[in-house]
């Protein structure tokens, strides 16, 4: 279910984000409805008129639950449970959902259930088996349906505090790591980038390792490093694969992933993956980029990586491997577009990364003014025939 709301909705019209979602989450999508509203209905958030017409095709379908786009209110949530008679999920409890199955590592599980804690204190969830509180107090036993016992505020507070001081230890430990790498001068380049844009694929592809791949969103939230060795500079780098991206991510997990996140804001350089075949490259890798902000990565130097071009048209492949872009900020930022499934490009990311390793480009990647622009992201094409020349900005494109 997708909302318009106002003159300017903030949501995929086409749905098709969400479904993926669902299907990540191991749901089966058998209906998509859109509404167009001025602003949301208090009470139901679709309106009376809209809520029956979803109740009709829960009834055709035989649907277990109907998912929203938007965030709802825990008031929006509850009255449409009452009134379809099926459980509601938005799009916030939805992504929590499947990172909740997917976290592996004992401080993903860790990130994962302070996010959903923090979610949930504020409205009270029933329907959710795995929270519900077993053993209660002296004299009490908790069970299905005691929601009292289960959500209690005061329990989930607790649980919230320590989780969190649990979390901290992670952080010093991995501040700890940081401080070994730093001694050891070792260059540290993590990837980041928009959900099942390729980069575990990519990780693999780099440093010959098998980290789960799977074309799904999320389908790995652990953040894994490995070594290395780029032949061309003669030393090794730290190259990190950290959890991916999307749209209306959830601010209280993008604060519960600050210690993993904290990898590409500890980065030397980031390589920003993109899905070079998606339809919405664009405004993937302008969310992107806002979360980098939040973060405080926005500083750090990138190289943008157009991955998955052995899919696009024989009509949009690139005339040149390598090139660079302008970039939000001002600032020049070298492009190479590449298929990590095939390989194709891979040495010339190798060589890129070398030079950026050797310190060969390094300080061109932070002036701004340094040379004039390659392409803008408004004007930015992956069609061959409004592909921009490289301008020789960079050694390796000399």
């Amino acid at each position: 279910m997708g909302v318009a709301v106002g003159r300017c909705p903030q949501f995929d019209d086409t749905l098709d984000e969400l479904a993926l979602l669902a299907e990540s989450a191991g749901d089966l999508p058998v209906a998509r409805v859109i509404a167009r509203r001025k602003a949301p209905d208090p009470a139901l958030f679709v309106g009376t008129g809209k809520a029956d017409e979803i109740k009709a095709l829960v009834a055709l379908h035989q649907a277990e639950v109907v998912l929203f786009d938007q965030a709802l209110g825990a008031a929006q949530q509850r009255n449409l449970e009452r009134h379809l008679g099926v459980a509601v999920a938005d799009r916030t409890m939805l992504i929590l959902e499947i990172f909740a199955d997917r976290a592996q590592s004992h401080e993903g599980k860790l990130q994962v259930e302070l996010a959903r804690l923090q979610y949930l204190s504020t409205r009270l969830v029933r329907r959710w088996s795995h929270l519900e509180r077993q053993r209660g107090g002296i004299g009490n036993r908790g069970g299905p349906g005691e929601a009292q016992i289960e959500l209690d505020r005061r329990m989930i507070g607790e649980r919230i505090k320590s989780v969190k001081e649990r979390l901290e230890k992670v952080k010093r430990q991995r501040n700890t790591q940081r401080r070994s790498r730093e001694r050891s001068e070792t260059f540290r380049v993590s990837l980041v980038g928009y959900t099942n844009a390729g980069k575990s694929t990519l990780f693999n592809a780099l440093v010959k390792a098998r980290a789960y791949a799977a074309d799904q969103l999320f389908a790995t939230l652990d953040t894994t490093t490995r070594q290395l060795y780029l032949g061309e500079a003669g030393r090794s780098v730290s190259l990190s694969d950290t959890v991916g991206f999307i749209r209306d991510l959830p601010h209280k997990l993008v604060e519960a992933f600050e210690a993993t996140l904290q990898e590409a804001t500890q980065a030397d350089l980031l390589l920003h993956v993109i899905d070079a075949a998606s339809p919405n490259r664009d405004e993937q890798r302008a969310e992107v980029q806002r979360v980098l902000v939040s973060i405080g990565a926005a500083d750090v130097p990138q190289i943008l990586v157009f991955n998955k071009v052995d899919m696009l048209d024989e009509s949009q492949t690139p005339r040149s491997p390598v090139d660079s872009i302008l970039l939000e900020d001002g600032r020049q930022a070298p492009r190479v577009f590449i298929s990590a499934a095939h390989g194709q490009g891979i040495d010339a990311l190798r060589r890129l990364l070398a030079d950026v390793a050797s310190g060969a480009i390094a300080s061109g990647m932070s002036n701004s003014s340094a040379a004039a622009p390659i392409s803008t992201p408004e004007s930015d094409n992956i069609d061959a025939r409004r592909l921009p020349e490289p301008n020789g900005t960079y050694p390796l494109l000399a």
